[in-house]
């Protein structure tokens, strides 16, 4: 034991202090390093598959979670480029309400005849905010139709497209009045009875001419695209482009009934009472 105990100290100085046995020791290492490996290949080999299991279950999961915040960011978009639109068409209506002289209230469609034959389509706004049968209807751009029928909440509206429908109009150009009538869905306005040596030429902008009492003067109605003198028939064969846009206008202006905005009534109150001030002042001084 005394001998074992004196050789064991001795190899320790000797590898500590001399690294003698290094050699010895790395070969030994390198022997024993399969017997090592193979001995923590289960528990490495586990880890292993666990963490590609989970990394592969966090990546769908980061990729779910991507996917329903890019449909969600895409809808919030489209949602974003609606309310744009929106907002430019109802600055559109605003901008023409203001050059308008009478009242109006703005509304907005509900639902559209599907019917070919008959172009007529409903509003938000009914007898409770006003509406009345024969109320002119309006875009931003020009006149729609007027209303037919009316309920509590709702209105409905017939186009100018409308083969029952007509209105007075006279030429911008000249005053020369005549009368417009629908044609159906997808066709031009027709403007019937002038004779051939009417004084109407291709661009010429039509307005209502205030006959009939429904629709106040000057409103743009359309503009004529065709004008055509056939043989053998008494009238001119004209067509009329629409000057609203009645297959995409979603929101329109109703015309109220009543006396014209008067945007000249600020100025000339102070002009009045200036004149009469003046005379007053005059009368004062003789």
């Amino acid at each position: 034991m005394l001998l074992a105990l004196v050789a064991s100290i001795m190899v320790f100085f000797l590898d500590t202090r001399l690294d003698y046995f290094k050699p010895v020791r790395s070969l030994l290492s390198t022997a024993v390093y399969p017997v090592q490996a193979a001995a923590s290949l289960p528990t490495d080999l586990s880890e292993w598959v666990s963490d590609f299991f989970q990394d592969r279950k966090q990546l769908r999961e980061k990729i779910t979670v991507m996917e329903a915040n890019n449909m969600l960011q895409n809808i919030r978009l489209q949602k974003l480029q609606s309310l744009e639109r929106e907002n430019m068409r109802l600055k559109e209506l605003l901008g023409s309400s203001f050059r308008l002289q009478e009242r109006v209230q703005v509304a907005e469609l509900l639902t559209i005849d599907l019917d070919p034959f008959s172009q007529q389509v409903v509003i938000d706004k009914g007898e409770n905010y006003g509406v009345y049968i024969g109320q002119p209807v309006l875009d931003a751009t020009g006149v729609m139709g007027q209303v037919t029928e009316t309920s509590a909440v709702s209105s409905r509206v017939v186009l100018l497209t409308d083969p029952s429908h007509s209105i007075p109009v006279q030429i911008n150009r000249n005053g020369l009045r005549a009368v417009v009538t629908g044609r159906g869905l997808g066709e031009f306005l027709q403007m019937d009875f002038l004779p051939h040596n009417a004084d109407i030429r291709e661009g010429d902008l039509l307005v209502t001419s205030g006959l009939g009492g429904r629709f106040p003067v000057g409103y743009p109605v359309g503009k004529v695209v065709s004008v055509e003198f056939p043989q053998g028939k008494p009238f001119a064969d004209i067509k009329v482009e629409p000057a609203a846009k009645l297959s995409t206008s979603r929101e329109v202006m109703l015309v109220l009934p009543g006396e014209k905005i008067q945007t000249e009534r600020t100025t000339t109150k102070p002009a009045e009472e200036s004149s009469s001030t003046t005379e007053v002042d005059s009368g004062d001084d003789n």
